[in-house]
C-alpha cells in the first residue's frame, strides 16, 4: 500500500493548485444530463446509454459499477470527449462538451482530464520516469520543471527507486501505478478509470484503489471509476450502478 508522506503532498498541492484554470462550478466536476448513446440502427441497435443524468461533486471518487455491457466504458468515453452522445448534455470542469469540435475536446483533454485504462498503455521502450513524463513532453514542458514533476509523481505512487526500469521489469500493479502517474501528469481535474484493477490480484487491485482515494483526496481531484469488483466499491465515495444503460441505484 502507498503511503504519502507529508512532504509528498503539500509539494504536490502547491504544485497543482499554482496554475491551471478551475471549473465554473465548485459544486460539481461533472454534470451529465439525459445522456443517450445508440450504435447501429433498427433491428441491430445497442442502446448503450438510455437518459442517463447525474453530477459528480469535485473531490470525490466515484464508482461506476455494473455488468459487462452495462454502458460503463461508454459513458467514460462520452464524459472524457472520446465519443459523442446522441442526445443530452454533458458538462466537465464548467464546459459543455456537446457542439465543440476535435480541437477544442483535445485541449480538453489535455488540460482538465487524465485516463486510466485495464490494459495499462504504457511505451515498453521507455522507463517508467520516461512514460510519466510523456504528456509533459507534448506540452513542451522544460526539461527541469518535467523531471521535478515526474520525480515528485513517482515518489507519490511509490516508485521513486524505479523510475529506471522498463515496465516490462516491473509488476502489474507497479505498471498501474505508473499509468497514474502519467494521468496526474498535467495536473488534471478530473480521473477516469475503466477498470483499472480488471488485470490485477485483489490485494494489488486494492492497494491501487486506496492509492487512486489518496490521490483523489490530497489534491482535491475529482475521480470516476469503472470496476465490477464488488470488494473495491466500498473504498468509493459514492457509487454509481448502471444496468442496460440506465442509472438504477445510487450508494
Amino acid at each position: 500500500m502507498v503511503i504519502l508522506t507529508a512532504m509528498s503532498e503539500r509539494l504536490l498541492h502547491r504544485a497543482d493548485h499554482s496554475s491551471g484554470d478551475e471549473p465554473t462550478s465548485a459544486d460539481e466536476m461533472v454534470t451529465v444530463h439525459r445522456v443517450t448513446r445508440t450504435y447501429g440502427r433498427e433491428d441491430t441497435a445497442v442502446h448503450a446509454l438510455r437518459e442517463v443524468s447525474f453530477g459528480v461533486p469535485r473531490g470525490q471518487l466515484v464508482a461506476l459499477k455494473g455488468r459487462s455491457g452495462s454502458g460503463k466504458t461508454t459513458l467514460l468515453n462520452v464524459i472524457g470527449g472520446l465519443d459523442r452522445p446522441d442526445s443530452g448534455s454533458v458538462r466537465v470542469a464548467g464546459t459543455e462538451l456537446v457542439g465543440l469540435g476535435e480541437k477544442e475536446l483535445l485541449d480538453l483533454r489535455r488540460d482538465h482530464i487524465g485516463f486510466v485504462f485495464q490494459s495499462f498503455g504504457l511505451l515498453p521502450v521507455l522507463t517508467a520516469a520516461e512514460n510519466v513524463g510523456v504528456p509533459l513532453r507534448l506540452r513542451r514542458t522544460e526539461r527541469r520543471d518535467r523531471e521535478e514533476r515526474v520525480a515528485l509523481l513517482l515518489s507519490l505512487v511509490g516508485l521513486a527507486d524505479h523510475a529506471d526500469q522498463r515496465p516490462g521489469e516491473l509488476s502489474g500493479g507497479q505498471q498501474q501505478r505508473v499509468a497514474i502517474a502519467r494521468a496526474l501528469a498535467n495536473r488534471p481535474s478530473l480521473l477516469l478509470a475503466d477498470e483499472p484493477t480488471g488485470q490485477l490480484d485483489a490485494d494489488t487491485g486494492r492497494s491501487v484503489m486506496e492509492l487512486l482515494r489518496a490521490v483523489v483526496h490530497s489534491q482535491s481531484v475529482t475521480a470516476l471509476v469503472a470496476t465490477h469488483d464488488p470488494q473495491l466499491l466500498a473504498i468509493a465515495d459514492r457509487v454509481l450502478e448502471l444496468r442496460d444503460g440506465r442509472i438504477v441505484e445510487e450508494g
